[in-house]
């Protein structure tokens, strides 16, 4: 953790101010070290550099899983890849000159993999998420100057309303035990004027089958399932063949990257958590105005078949 995130936190509880103690540093980063509430004297360990306000993962222990074994596979500095990057602009439709400058909230950091472009583009990113993910998103970029990582619950923040110039959250609120409800609880921490950018998957058809099968998969261990979603690798070529292969997709959906770790990341990551709710666009644009923001855009690339919404409005 670096000093200079101090500032923007207080503790989640009662929202008062938090004093660092018994810290031990390494160059410019509090490795280990004590967030104390002056107020009502909760205690927070800083431990591995990163700030926890939550001493479990709860319902997303499979993300710890996932993000600590695929640590590596989406993140472009480490693949010479521009992948990642093309899929944050599609999915925001931010620019660099769009973000420079800004803090950011990024809500569900998962391994850096957008954080790492935030920062890139020149702005300061806070990411958090309630997974032990942020320790592998420690290790990919949580050296860099402009960026902070802490585990915390979104559902209770360590800030203040209105810190953050923008937020965005992508592929993480429909894992929650409510997403509109987490929409919501993130909202406040919005300055007004600010943009949030949200993905969220699509309800419809194309759902039925993963979802019977997710009845099952849910229920395995984790581990298990690691090496039973390694099926995605052969199962891309038997996905290729004319008729037979939409068939054989339909019936038992893997993910379909060139890349064979990412479609053995894309189908773990769709079987394994606990929460995987859908929505229509119609219901997201309604939290987005309910939520009392204005400007508000439906991506073209994200009503692709209705399987994925890529929104974003700007609080007024």
């Amino acid at each position: 953790m670096k000093v200079g995130l101090l500032k923007y936190l207080v503790c989640p509880n009662c929202k008062q101010e938090l004093v660092l103690s018994n810290k031990f540093k390494k160059n410019d980063e509090i490795v280990e070290g004590i967030l104390k509430c002056k107020n009502c004297e909760s205690i927070y360990k800083i431990n591995n550099s990163i700030p926890r306000f939550v001493n479990t993962d709860k319902y997303v222990d499979t993300f710890s899983f996932e993000w600590n074994k695929f640590y590596d596979v989406q993140m472009d500095i480490l693949n010479n890849s521009d992948e990642s990057e093309r899929t944050f602009r599609w999915k925001t439709g931010w620019r660099p000159e769009d973000l420079k400058n800004k803090l950011i909230l990024d809500i569900g950091i998962g391994a850096g993999r957008f954080a790492d472009v935030v920062s890139r583009w020149g702005a300061e990113v806070i990411g958090i998420d309630l997974s032990f993910a942020v320790d592998a998103a420690y290790e990919n970029i949580g050296h860099r100057e402009n960026v902070h990582i802490l585990q915390a619950d979104l559902f209770n923040l360590p800030f203040l309303p209105e810190t953050f110039d923008h937020m965005y959250s992508i592929g993480v609120l429909h894992h929650t035990p409510d997403t509109k409800r987490a929409f919501m609880e993130v909202v406040p921490y919005l300055k007004k004027g600010g943009e949030f950018a949200v993905f969220i998957y699509g309800k419809g058809y194309h759902h039925y089958f993963s979802d019977i099968w997710r009845k099952i998969t849910t229920k395995l261990p984790v581990r298990l399932m690691y090496y039973l979603s390694a099926i995605a690798i052969p199962l891309y070529y038997i996905h290729k063949i004319p008729f037979f292969g939409r068939i054989a997709q339909a019936v038992l959906p893997t993910a379909n990257w060139p890349d064979w770790r990412w479609r053995w990341l894309d189908t773990f990551d769709w079987y394994t958590p606990k929460y995987q709710w859908k929505h229509t666009w119609p219901e997201v644009f309604k939290w987005f105005k309910d939520a009392g923001f204005t400007d508000i855009e439906l991506f073209e690339e994200g009503m692709s078949g209705l399987t994925q919404i890529c929104m974003r409005g700007r609080k007024i």
